[in-house]
């Protein structure tokens, strides 16, 4: 009986698309009042009956095909389907679906032979040169894949799919402007479709990013074709879901949050889907910088199933990390780590999340993880450094951060930014190398010449050191114009003041600095002690002195206090 139901299913299978396709008629109808009594009919029953005969022929091959692949011989099912097809190149159904089987496995000689028989029926439609023309562009014949593709836009302007191929292909050839000028002649179809639609507002998204020049208004031109076809409100989820999609592609975040939200509580009875929405959604606040719904979003899919996805953890771990959250972000990473030991990104993540919860011990284990699995890598050495820098192993540090600069001169050069100059100029400055801390905080700026906080640093060095105290100034004053709030830059200023023998200039910005200064800062009442002494105010400069040292413990300060000062 299953047999006999795949044998009645093909017969209207064949039946169905000859009558589509007005390739082969209908059988009369008993019913119908039309009688056959002329010559000419005679002559035409006379053709009728041959076609009929291929479509037997057709239809029992197609069974035969069927039966071998209920038998799980795929290969002489094929060969029966090939056969079949070529008794009736009007079955565009069967024609397709071969074709496309032929393609999967590489035989694309048969694939062409069955569609071009195809497409030289006298009523062929657009699907079949489009996916003629997709053959050809498969198998490298552009000139005949844009002749197959510019016939299924004319025979067909308002599918979809011709227009797609033929942009496919004029994009390949650098034709922009004739790409522009199909998607406007598509657009100016009326009465289209949602899924014409939302194929045309893709395509404007790909010739937009061919366009970087015009990509704005190309991407609003897509923006708008979508927001007709939600105006035909679609009911097939898939329809809706591609909308979502093209919105989220051309920066239409909230409606396609809107679609992604429907569609979620459409499918919250359904794990799989409902959750790889979600995901969906999360990435989408994420490029809204809606970081609590991002979270929101991806905490629904651990609550339901906290073993299935690792990325998700992951993407918790960075909101995490991104709020300062480090002991969270250490979890959460850490979770994404034991689902997916191979999802190397979150080796780094984490290491860095370590090193900022003052974990910097964990993150040195972490990272010899991720290099015992992975190659050695620029981030890897990277993070390394900022570990050792952490735990003051400034040699270290900078023995890591160097092998970084030299994977990066190799591998990625654009990793070797004014950030990572300055962490390796501070590892060499803390190390009392104060040439190559010079050095390279020059070079980061050089590559930023903005960079406040290089300024302040090479400033404050000189100034700490006392020598180029005039450069070391203008530095300090410009970081200061810079970021007029920051207490650190100002507490440079004021220590540069007080070398260049301005100690009352020097203890105004002292005093601004220590006002500025949202918790209590060791180094500034040091400094203010220091200024305080140059003063002759002694009492003051103890107390300034004392104070540092309630906050933090410093021998060098608690030397200062038994001397005799300054009378």
């Amino acid at each position: 009986m299953k047999f006999l139901h795949f044998i009645i299913f093909a017969a209207a299978a064949l039946s169905f698309s000859a009558c589509r396709t007005g390739g082969l008629r209908p059988v009369l109808d008993p019913a119908s009042s039309k009688t056959i009594s002329s010559n000419a009919d005679s002559a035409e029953l006379t053709s009728q009956g041959a076609v009929d005969e291929k479509r037997a022929e057709a239809l029992a091959r197609f069974a035969t095909g069927i039966t071998y692949e209920l038998n799980e011989k795929s290969e002489q099912a094929l060969e029966q389907f090939y056969r079949a097809a070529k008794a009736d190149p009007a079955n565009e159904q069967l024609i397709l679906d071969l074709a496309y089987r032929f393609s999967e496995h590489r035989q694309f000689d048969k694939a062409e032979e069955l569609l071009v028989k195809a497409s030289e029926q006298p009523n062929a439609s657009g699907n079949i040169f489009s996916a003629l023309a997709r053959l050809y562009l498969t198998t490298g014949k552009t000139n005949l894949a844009l002749h197959a593709a510019e016939s299924a836009v004319k025979k067909a302007p308002a599918a979809i799919s011709g227009y797609q191929t033929l942009a496919e292909l004029l994009l390949q050839k650098k034709q922009s402007d004739a790409v522009l000028k199909l998607l406007t002649s598509a657009s100016h179809q009326t009465n289209s479709h949602s899924i014409f639609l939302i194929g045309l507002a893709e395509l404007y998204g790909k010739l937009a990013e061919a366009r970087p020049e015009d990509a704005v208004s190309l991407q609003q031109k897509g923006l708008e074709i979508l927001s007709q076809a939600a105006d035909q409100k679609p009911k097939r989820p898939n329809v809706r879901q591609r909308l979502a999609d093209g919105f989220a592609r051309l920066g239409g975040w909230r409606k396609a949050a809107e679609l992604y939200l429907d569609l979620v509580n459409e499918f919250n009875d359904v794990p799989e889907m409902r959750d790889a929405l979600r995901e969906k959604l999360a990435k989408l606040y994420l490029r809204s910088s809606d970081k609590a719904k991002a979270a929101e979003q991806l905490e629904a899919v651990v609550r339901e199933n906290p073993t299935r996805y690792p990325e998700a953890w992951f993407y918790l771990g960075s909101l995490a990390h991104e709020s300062k959250n480090y002991s969270k972000a250490v979890e959460n990473f850490g979770r994404a780590l034991l689902l997916s030991p191979e999802l190397e990104p979150a080796y780094y993540e984490l290491a860095g999340a370590q090193i900022n919860a003052d974990q910097a011990g964990e993150a040195l284990k972490t990272l010899e993880q991720a290099r015992a699995k992975f190659s050695n890598t620029f981030t890897g050495e990277f993070f390394t450094g900022l570990a050792f820098a952490r735990m003051k192993n400034f040699g270290d540090a900078v023995k890591h951060f160097t092998t970084a600069e030299v994977i990066a001169s190799a591998t990625d050069t654009n990793r070797l930014n004014h950030l990572f100059y300055f962490q390796l100029a501070s590892a060499h400055e803390r190390n009392h190398d104060y040439e190559q801390a010079e050095n390279y905080l020059e070079k980061c700026l050089q590559l930023s010449p903005d960079f406040s906080e290089a300024m302040n640093y090479l400033g404050f060095m000189w100034a700490d050191r006392g020598i180029k105290l005039e450069k070391a100034r203008s530095l300090i004053e410009k970081a200061v114009k810079l970021e007029p709030k920051n207490p650190a830059y100002i507490d440079s200023l004021g220590w540069v003041l007080f070398k260049l023998k301005e100690p009352q200039a020097a203890l105004t910005q002292i005093l601004k600095a220590i006002d500025l200064s949202e918790q209590p800062d060791a180094s500034l009442y040091d400094h203010l002690g220091d200024i305080y002494d140059g003063l002759k105010q002694n009492d003051k400069a103890r107390e300034a002195w004392q104070k540092s040292l309630s906050i933090e413990p410093n021998e060098d300060v608690k030397k200062k206090l038994p001397i005799n000062l300054s009378p």
